[in-house]
């Protein structure tokens, strides 16, 4: 899509974005069995369902084959989703996906050749480095991993293995942030200087008793590498449906909007700025921490960052949401719009357009053919797949998605210690600063290592 063509057309596509895509009336068609990428889906919660099963399932040179969840109850309702898609679109009765409580039964499936890793964030490092000692082609819902540590382990085991991994920055996928990028990049707005993230934070809690464990959900084995803490419905997910889960809010689980919508906007920022493959060099900031209750993530909040390059970061969530490049020649700010990955996602129905800039000529400016011009995916999940099919790099390759991971729990380790800190992205250690360089990790419950 060109800028033109993307300006002349945003109102519409913020609908579309939020709405299914219109598949032929197949599965079979013209993709042979053999020829298809067989697709087995880790985690069946609100994310997979809403976003990472419709966005594999509407296309023809994929089958989603399995499904699996440490909830058996959420095991059986996405069997009963994908079956009910299949059939509807194939206009026969369908019945043919697996299901499995133990993700690790079902990388031994052969079949299998790619999995869509949709779990907590504490698990997401382990399943894709299980996923890729497998043999299996990888989506990874963001952010890449729980601590910096286990995201360096990660992608390089991804790297010498081989598969086609993918990150769910789906703003990679979204004609205004790849604009925005490639005019920041091409000095549309002269000498980039800074750049405004805004976040949202998230609300403290109440205590929460203990409760029964469900006899549909293997909790140890939910908990991973974390600790043996209570059962309590709030610290994991809802029994009745799919909203918001409350393990979203424990840091137990995530470091809490940082990186969870962090991970989306700094990888933007980052694509403009050029610093995919490096990191802050300082980071400073403060935050509130609810001082009761079961959720204790960061509320409001606001960090800057240094780069090598000079230019300054600043995140909080008194900006607006989205990303503002600011440079001695004028402004670009990109956002998401109105548009929801989940209907519980914090996004301002009221928001400002999704691309905008100090000059509307600036928008419109041509990039010549010896300008840098940033690779094209009109779709995250297809661009994916054709790269799994056609062996050529993804949109969001796995030390990208490091990258960006890490330095938002960099942001979030100057919250944490309320300091300045001083970091190094090429050792990936924090400059004689033990405190600092003891968060790089945390201590993890035997069985459940990511080694």
């Amino acid at each position: 899509m060109t800028r033109r063509s993307f300006l002349e057309t945003s109102a519409k596509a913020s609908i579309a974005m939020s709405l299914p895509t219109i598949v032929p009336a197949s599965v079979f068609g013209k993709n042979a069995p053999s020829n298809r990428i067989n697709i087995g889906c880790i985690g069946a919660g609100r994310i997979a369902r809403t976003h990472d099963i419709p966005g594999v399932w509407q296309y023809d040179h994929a089958q989603i084959v399995a499904v699996c969840d440490l909830d058996s109850r959420r095991t059986e309702d996405g069997k009963k989703l994908i079956n009910d898609y299949y059939t509807k679109k194939t206009g026969k009765p369908f019945d043919g996906i697996r299901g499995y409580e133990d993700y690790r039964e079902m990388l031994l499936n052969k079949d299998i050749d790619a999995v869509t890793i949709s779990t907590p964030d504490h698990w997401h490092a382990k399943c894709a480095i299980d996923a890729a000692r497998a043999g299996k082609h990888v989506y990874l819902q963001k952010p890449t991993s729980l601590t910096i540590s286990e995201g360096r382990i990660m992608s390089d085991i991804i790297q010498k293995s081989g598969i086609t991994f993918q990150l769910g920055s789906q703003q990679r996928s979204w004609a205004q942030f790849r604009i925005a990028a490639e005019l920041v990049r091409n000095g549309r707005i002269g000498q980039l200087k800074t750049v405004y993230v805004g976040l949202p934070g998230d609300p403290a809690g109440d205590d929460e008793p203990e409760m029964p464990t469900p006899k549909n959900l293997n909790y140890d084995m939910w908990l991973g590498s974390t600790p043996s803490v209570y059962y309590t419905e709030k610290r994991v997910h809802p029994q009745k449906d799919y909203d918001r889960p409350g393990w979203l809010r424990c840091e137990q689980f995530g470091a809490g909007m940082i990186t969870g919508w962090g991970t989306h906007h700094i990888d933007s920022a980052h694509w403009g700025m050029d610093t995919e493959l490096t990191g802050p060099i300082e980071v400073w900031g403060q935050a509130e921490f609810p001082k009761k209750g079961l959720w204790d993530v960061h509320g409001i909040f606001k960090t800057e960052a240094i780069y090598a390059n000079g230019v300054r970061m600043v995140v909080s969530n008194e900006i607006p949401n989205g990303i503002k490049f600011e440079g001695t020649e004028g402004w670009i700010f990109v956002t998401r719009g109105a548009y929801r990955a989940t209907s519980s996602d914090p996004v301002d129905p009221k928001a400002p357009k999704a691309l905008d800039a100090s000059d509307p000529k600036i928008l419109t400016s041509v990039i010549g053919p010896n300008e840098i011009h940033l690779p094209v995916s009109e779709e995250h999940h297809g661009n994916w797949l054709d790269a799994i099919k056609n062996k050529t790099p993804t949109i969001s390759p796995v030390e990208v998605a490091h990258r960006g991971c890490s330095a938002c729990l960099v942001h979030h380790i100057a919250m944490k210690l309320k300091r300045k800190v001083y970091w190094d992205p090429t050792k990936e250690q924090f400059k004689n600063d033990a405190e600092a360089n003891a968060m790089l990790s945390r201590p993890q419950r035997k069985g459940y290592e990511v080694k």
